[in-house]
Order: C-alpha cells, then sequence, then structure tokens
C-alpha cells in the first residue's frame, strides 16, 4: 500500500495524434507537468519495440525474439531500453527522478499508459547508462477509475481475505486440442523437481490450495476445471486466484476488448458469449462482465457467478491486452468489476520454457517462465506486492546485467505488469 512517507507520483498518457504525457505528484512530491512527443516520434519507438516481440502467427518471430531481436542480447537491449526513455520519460520527471534517487528515495510510479503504447514496460527503459527505472521507483499500473468506482463493483480487501484458499487454473487441459496443439500445453511435462510443482506441493501441505489434490502433479493439466468449477471455488471463498493457461486476446483494431478469452476445460455446450472452437467454449471478458444475461431465462451477473477474489494473477499471453484498447473492457477490466483490487498480467506473447530451451538455447535446467510464477505467486502474498514484484524484476535485470544469458532477458520478467486499484 502507497505510504505518505514513499513520494507517488500519478503519470496519465493521452493519444491525440501526439501522445500527450501529464503527471502529478501526491502530497507535494515535486512539480507537475505536461509534455507532448510528436506522433512520428512515438510511431516509431512504439513498432520498434514491437519488432523485439514474439508475434502471434507471425512465422520465426519467436525465434528471432529469442535470438536476434532487440531483446535477445544485452548490448541491443540497452540501447532499445535507452531510446525508450529518451521517447517517453519527460525530462522534467527525469530531474525529479534522479533527485529523489540521490537523495536515497524510491518513490512510486502509477501509470495509466494509452493504448497506444500500453505494450512499453516503464520498468525496463533507461533514464540514464546503467541506471532503469524499476532500479530507483516502485512501477505498477493505474486501474481505470470508471471501473475502480462503478457503484455495483463490490471489491475485496486482501486485509479481510488473506487466509482463505488459492484458488489455481494450471494449464488446463482444453476440449478439443493436442498437447502440442496452439491450445496444448503451456507448461509442458511436469515431474516434482520442477519450480511450479514445489510451489504447488507447499500449498497442498498448508490446506491452502483449490482443486484438492494429495499428489501435486494432479493440480496440472486437469480436466475439470470449467466454467462451472471456476465459479464454485471462488464463491466458496478465495483469497487469491492464479491462471496459467492460454489467453486470446481481441485484436485491438476491432474495437472488442471484451472478446479476450481465457481457454478452461469448457466444453463447447457450455452456455457463454464466446464462439465454441471444436469441442471447446473459451470463458470470455464478456461472460465475466455479463454472466448469463440475454443467455438464461434466470439469468446472473458474471460478478454473482464468478465473484473475483482480492488478487488476481493471469499468467497467459497478452492477459493485459484490454489495455491497447480505448475502452478497456477486457480480462484485467473483468477482474476488476468481479472484485479484485489488483491483477498481475502480461503484455505480450511469452516464450515457453521449451521455447527458451529449444529456440533460445537456455539451458535444460532453466525455467524462466516457472520462476516468473512463482515470483508472482510469492508477490501476491506479501503485504506489498508491487514492491515485492519490483523487486524480483531487479533482481532478474541484476542477472541478465551480469550474464547476458538469455533466460534471463526481459522476454519474460517485465512483461508482467501489475494493475493496482487500491487507493
Amino acid at each position: 500500500m502507497v505510504t505518505g512517507a514513499q513520494p507517488t507520483v500519478y503519470v496519465r498518457m493521452a493519444d491525440a495524434g501526439d501522445l500527450f504525457v501529464s503527471w502529478r505528484w501526491e502530497n507535494d512530491g515535486g512539480a507537475a507537468g505536461i509534455w507532448a512527443i510528436p506522433e512520428a516520434q512515438v510511431t516509431a519507438a512504439v513498432h520498434r519495440f514491437a519488432a523485439a516481440l514474439p508475434a502471434a502467427g507471425a512465422v520465426g518471430r519467436l525465434e528471432s525474439a529469442l535470438t536476434t531481436g532487440e531483446l535477445a542480447a544485452l548490448e541491443s537491449e540497452e540501447k532499445l531500453a535507452q531510446y525508450l526513455s529518451a521517447t517517453f520519460l519527460p525530462y522534467q520527471l527525469a530531474v525529479r527522478l534522479y533527485e529523489l534517487h540521490v537523495q536515497g528515495v524510491r518513490p512510486r510510479i502509477r501509470i495509466q499508459p494509452s493504448p497506444r503504447v500500453a505494450q512499453i514496460p516503464w520498468e525496463l527503459i533507461a533514464p540514464d547508462t546503467d541506471v532503469r527505472l524499476v532500479d530507483i521507483a516502485e512501477v505498477s499500473l493505474l486501474a481505470p477509475p470508471g471501473i475502480v468506482h462503478a457503484p455495483a463493483r463490490i471489491g475485496r480487501s486482501w486485509t479481510d481475505t488473506r487466509d482463505l484458499p488459492v484458488v489455481a487454473v494450471l494449464d488446463p487441459r482444453v476440449p478439443g486440442f493436442r498437447a502440442d496443439s496452439a491450445l496444448g500445453s503451456v507448461l509442458g511435462r511436469m515431474d516434482e523437481t520442477a519450480p511450479l510443482a514445489t510451489l504447488v506441493a507447499a500449498y497442498v501441505t498448508r490446506d491452502r490450495l483449490v482443486p484438492k489434490v494429495s499428489d501435486p502433479l494432479t493440480a496440472f493439466r486437469r480436466t475439470d476445471v470449467d466454467r462451472a468449477w471456476l465459479g464454485e471455488a471462488l464463491r466458496a471463498g478465495a483469497s487469491r486466484l492464479l491462471y496459467i493457461g492460454h489467453v486470446t486476446a481481441a485484436a485491438p483494431d476491432s474495437g472488442q476488448s471484451e472478446a479476450a478469452t481465457m481457454h478452461l476445460a469448457c466444453t463447447a455446450e457450455t452456455l457463454g458469449f464466446a464462439p465454441a472452437q471444436r469441442d471447446h467454449r473459451p470463458l470470455s471478458a464478456r461472460d465475466l462482465l455479463l454472466g448469463t444475461y440475454t443467455l438464461s431465462d434466470n439469468p446472473r451477473t458474471g460478478p454473482q457467478l464468478w465473484p473475483i477474489p482480492s488478487r488476481v494473477a493471469l499468467i497467459a499471453c497478452e492477459s493485459g491486452g484490454d489495455l491497447r484498447f480505448g475502452e478497456a473492457l477486457g480480462l484485467v477490466a473483468a477482474m476488476l468489476t468481479g472484485g479484485a483490487e489488483l491483477v498481475t498480467a502480461g503484455r505480450w506473447i511469452l516464450p515457453t520454457d521449451l521455447a527458451f530451451q529449444r529456440l533460445g538455447g537456455a539451458p535444460p535446467t532453466s525455467h524462466p517462465l516457472q520462476d516468473a510464477v512463482c515470483a508472482i505467486d510469492a508477490a501476491h502474498e506479501h503485504p506489498d506486492p508491487v514492491a515485492a514484484l519490483n523487486n524480483w524484476q531487479r533482481a532478474r535485470l541484476a542477472a541478465w546485467r551480469e550474464s547476458g544469458n538469455i533466460e534471463h532477458s526481459p522476454l519474460v520478467w517485465s512483461a508482467f505488469a501489475t494493475v493496482d486499484a487500491r487507493a
């Protein structure tokens, strides 16, 4: 939680041809300001950064992101980070952040990005040589105020619910899709020595995991974790939701952020708004928002069917994709509307551990994605989850600077952003 002793700056961006960036400090922490970035400069920076990322359906883009892209090598990544800083970080704001850094003060930066720049990781940008923003500040995203202050929203407090179970959907089997297909396994074959298996075992020992299992390995690749199961588990009471699987993000030019879907073990016969895919019907943001409205003679709202717990981790490709829309009504917005006060989601497509090993040449003992899940899970158990996650990102950055090895690349650790609805 933000404290009075820690300076906090709110940064908001607006697309209007040029990109307008405004900022204000809480409690007289510094001078407010506004900065305009020319449209051509913004477009060039966004395109350059996007070219370094994996892209859905683009042949060779995953391999190039892990081998020849600017995020795959330390020297090129540092140059990219400095370029992004020169483009997006206003000079006056950078000066104030430097002053606080010299004083040994690490402020909080709470950002509301515009749709055009929603994928830019502010944690990564380098306001000076050998200095990243995450080195000198705690960084999180602002939740849309229209959602947070909606009259019908019932927010859930971590203080009140922290001892309740953790509801975990861990790489579910999607009906009609083989393990090696487009909606197949995200984590691959799990064994008891894997980082996530160890994490699940700890929850099983403390009797905090839903589904209830005796063997931690049986929590993965389940066939029963559909939307009905999820609703029942959440209505029984939960402190957190941990989802690891597939998300299909809506295309930003579609204007339909509510069409984003998460893939559970739901069959095609399941009632829902999203079109069926083979033997499967995904759970859409529209489902989470509207429930069975117009679909049933006795409809229930999404928050009634799926009351979302205080903290949510959506570990999936582009799970935070609704931030790229002018009207954000995707999965993050649905989680906040359902009651979450904090959601950690992915900005872009996430390479799997197997991709790091086979395409990037990472050692077979490395697990960048699993390690990220464990770090996010630990942060969501912490009193200050934003600071805890930023601390892990700083540790990953240190390992990247020291080794330059692909398994420490920002391709995974800077992909995650935390949308915080707390005051």
